[in-house]
């Protein structure tokens, strides 16, 4: 007999309804506790369902994780994820929800979607404007990806801006029905200096997505505050470079990069929806406009 699915729209719909809060709580807990022979149990069923390629894995044994948590943040062989000769590498594996050019302060998410850059760090005016009709990109971790975030250059960390939020799922299909999706669920936003200038990489919380956490900082949430949060690390130094880990998801995401304008010509292999891979070549800045050249009908920023 044919298995009846759910609609798109009665799915996104749906997520009005039901207690997303508690589910994430619950799903924090469970994720979190060793339950021994029944953790084992889970993360099998889970690799068995999402396909997950524990060959690349630095622990490719199921039952030798405590915790679920453990199993979903595992490390990969670093051989697994060579980096790119490139200004700007793939900082998660992922497929792209979507990317290009910030038009004014407004970045893209689906047909009929838009949201500002204000609203993505946060309601600080000041910081989105450096990224005026700059670039972005979204990239979203599905249940097999590995859950770790790296650095896509070298940087160093001025700020950490926790915004509470909502915990939308943020499937494709959420994406594409539920406006200002990014902005409107919980997040963790991360200021750096660059050589290519500032750089704003925002870990996007979701529906049973029980924390997420940085390097420097371990885990920011929980606790879920109503008012947001802010860390200034202007007195202490928090380098790191292209490459390194940056944070991680406790199940999985979405993140979104900011870069200023001119700062970045993507990969012309990147396409929405397309698969990628951390240290994959990104993106490079684009080229130096020479002065005697006419630059009618030129474009000079972003190409994807």
């Amino acid at each position: 007999l044919p298995v009846a699915t759910v609609s798109e729209p009665s799915a996104v719909l749906a997520q009005y309804v039901y207690p997303k809060k508690a589910l994430t709580a619950f799903a924090g807990f469970v994720a979190g506790n060793r339950w021994g022979p029944i953790t084992t149990a889970i993360i099998r069923d889970f690799i068995r369902r999402y396909g997950v390629n524990m060959n690349e894995a630095v622990n490719s044994d199921p039952a030798s994780y405590a915790t679920f948590n453990e199993f979903f943040t595992r490390a990969l062989r670093p051989e697994a994820r060579p980096l790119a000769q490139a200004a700007y590498v793939c900082p998660v594996d992922g497929s792209i929800s979507q990317f290009g050019a910030i038009e004014r302060d407004q970045i893209f998410q689906a047909k009929g979607h838009s949201y500002s850059t204000t609203a993505l760090v946060g309601g600080d005016a000041a910081l989105a404007a450096k990224f005026q009709d700059g670039g972005f990109a979204t990239l979203y971790l599905s249940p097999r990806d590995y859950h770790r975030i790296h650095m896509p250059c070298d940087g160093r960390l001025t700020r950490m801006i926790y915004v509470p939020g909502e915990l939308f799922s943020v499937n494709p299909v959420t994406a594409k029905g539920v406006p200002g999706l990014f902005a409107r669920n919980e997040r963790v936003v991360c200021v750096f200096d660059t050589a290519h200038g500032s750089m704003v990489l925002a870990l996007v919380g979701a529906t049973i997505v029980g924390s997420m956490a940085t390097v420097w900082h371990g885990v920011v949430n929980p606790p879920r505050t109503r008012k947001p949060r802010e860390w200034r690390y202007d007195t202490q130094s928090v380098s790191l470079k292209q490459g390194e880990e940056m944070g991680r998801f406790l199940l999985g995401s979405t993140v979104v990069m900011l870069l200023p304008q001119g700062r970045i010509r993507f990969n012309p292999q990147w396409q929405p929806e397309r698969r990628v891979h951390l240290g994959e070549p990104m993106g490079r800045p684009p080229d130096p406009v020479d002065p005697r050249r006419p630059v009618f009908g030129l474009t000079l920023n972003y190409a994807p």
